[in-house]
């Protein structure tokens, strides 16, 4: 059983990545991992100020909600990163949330796979592709770690409306279920 950290990055009330969210998590702990599920809808997550004393103390100097998801960041074995995808990128929270957790860059962490789940109004395959890249590019930062996957929602749009996606909620689980 390994360890699942979910980051659901969304700020919207009734998100449909948190509708998601849910079926993915519950697709996770069917496949029987250890789940735990952090919306970052109420957490206060200042931006990176670059002073780069976490890369000597591993410890940010800003005192804010990023520290405590940090820690968790570092013991999970595996992420995933729940976006709605905005003028073709991640969230501006999640990357905020990634310039953060740059006290783990010489850390031991124990993430080795890191997951990407997406959610657009659009529904083109290129759509998810920048925030993707984005991610990847963070995950390169870590050398132990590897982008293992991920899961494009596209054609959601108004609050609430993956509820009604059946096939949108089934490859949520699924994709949870095969998360390794």
């Amino acid at each position: 059983m390994s360890k699942v950290l979910v980051i659901s990055t969304s700020l919207r009330a009734k998100s449909n990545s948190d509708i998601l969210a849910e079926r993915l998590v519950a697709g996770a702990r069917d496949a029987g991992h250890e789940v735990e599920h952090i919306s970052l809808k109420d957490k206060t997550i200042g931006f990176c100020i670059g002073c780069l004393a976490c890369q000597k103390t591993q410890k940010c100097v800003l005192k804010d909600d990023a520290i405590e998801i940090a820690e968790k960041v570092k013991e999970a074995d595996s992420l995933v990163y729940i976006t709605p995808i905005y003028y073709y990128e991640m969230s501006g929270q999640m990357k905020t949330l990634l310039d953060r957790l740059n006290p783990l860059f010489q850390s031991d962490y124990e993430f080795r796979k890191v997951y990407m789940m997406s959610v657009a109004a659009e529904d083109e395959e290129f759509v998810p592709e920048r925030a993707e890249n984005g991610l990847k590019g963070w995950i390169e930062c870590f050398g132990k770690a590897e982008f293992a996957g991920s899961l494009f929602c596209g054609g959601i749009n108004e609050a609430g409306e993956a509820t009604g996606k059946t096939e949108e909620l089934d490859e949520a689980y699924q994709f949870g279920r095969s998360i390794g």
